[in-house]
């Protein structure tokens, strides 16, 4: 006598409500077993040295991400903002110390560099139709370049010494070194920039009509154009947001650091890269978004801290890095299908 046969309608059910589950919520789940765990392992991980650390650290990513966030909106994608917080370092600190110039010039000048970058991203991208990969990384070659012959190669601090044989006339003044390293009613100064910048540009795309543009430009860039959507308008606008925001974030870096070095913001490109595209699963999204951008910031700078503390070196933390950004990848592709 036959048996009756087996439904297997509910686990056929459950393997999808449990990946769709981990894609809006995997994120969070995944921050809270990191600091879980290194907080079990690790006897500093919960002090307050080590969480302001951490903030600052993140508070740098965060900003340049968003700068991604913006080039991802539009269907872009910026492989320029590591060499432009660079770039911005050593503009702010060569500023500081070999042209001893005042707060306003020193934060003025890194700006409208990084705002030069994003038109020349812009100009290749949307004028001269090259791939936006392409097209902003000879840009981070060229940036490369820029900041190396003017430095030589060298870093900008205080008291360095000049190929004249004297000192550099100028040093890192209070009021810059506080944008990173003071504090607030017990907050870092950079965390609350941070966050004012990331409620900004979370209102400003959900709530306004440009912001919504954005969207629009990047999902269907023909139909946009269509509906009268000055789409490379658009487009332009979100490189020279990427370039401003990578160089607000290398200021930060230089501020923090006290010194200007070069080459400073590579290691930044793959973390601010990594948190913008985790930014997709966050509360299942689906998008490029900059509450998101700002979760995957927290992931990556828990987790990297976690690493350090457990000594960890460098070049393995790149390899779980890369393990991250190919699995936000990963979740975002099955998502789309």
């Amino acid at each position: 006598m036959s048996q009756p046969a087996v439904s297997t309608a509910p686990s056929k059910k459950a393997a999808p409500f449990i990946l769709e589950f981990l894609y809006k919520h995997g994120t969070l789940l995944a921050i809270l077993a990191v600091i879980a765990y290194f907080g079990l392992t690790q006897d500093r991980f919960f002090t307050y040295e080590n969480f302001s650390d951490i903030l600052r650290s993140i508070s740098i990513v965060t900003l340049v991400a968003i700068g991604i966030t913006f080039s991802l909106i539009v269907d872009g994608f910026d492989l320029s903002v590591g060499s432009t917080v660079s770039l911005a370092t050593i503009a702010s600190a060569a500023a500081l110390v070999l042209h001893r110039q005042e707060i306003f010039v020193t934060l003025l000048v890194p700006l409208l560099l990084g705002v030069a970058v994003g038109l020349l991203n812009s100009l290749l991208i949307v004028k001269f139709k090259l791939p936006d990969l392409l097209a902003t990384l000879a840009t981070m070659y060229a940036i490369n370049g820029v900041q190396l012959t003017y430095t030589k190669g060298f870093s900008i601090y205080n008291d360095m010494p000049l190929p004249d044989g004297g000192t550099a006339p100028g040093k890192f003044i209070p009021s810059f070194l506080f944008i990173g390293q003071g504090e607030l009613f017990g907050v870092p100064f950079s965390v609350l920039l941070m966050l004012v910048v990331v409620m900004a540009a979370h209102l400003f795309l959900t709530y306004t009509k440009p912001g919504r543009l954005f969207y629009l430009t990047g999902e269907n860039r023909e139909a946009a154009r269509l509906s009268g959507i000055p789409v490379n308008r658009y487009r332009t606008y979100a490189y020279v947001i990427s370039g401003f925001f990578a160089a607000l974030g290398g200021i930060v870096l230089a501020s923090r650091i006290g010194t200007g070095q070069v080459s400073a913001g590579a290691s930044l490109l793959m973390d601010s890269v990594a948190a913008a595209y985790i930014g997709f699963s966050v509360f299942g999204a689906g998008k490029p978004n900059v509450i998101g951008t700002l979760f995957g910031s927290i992931l990556m700078g828990v987790l990297l801290n976690g690493l350090t503390m457990a000594n960890v070196p460098y070049y393995a933390q790149d390899i779980i890095k890369g393990a991250i950004l190919v699995g936000a990848l990963a979740l975002s592709h099955w998502q789309k299908k």
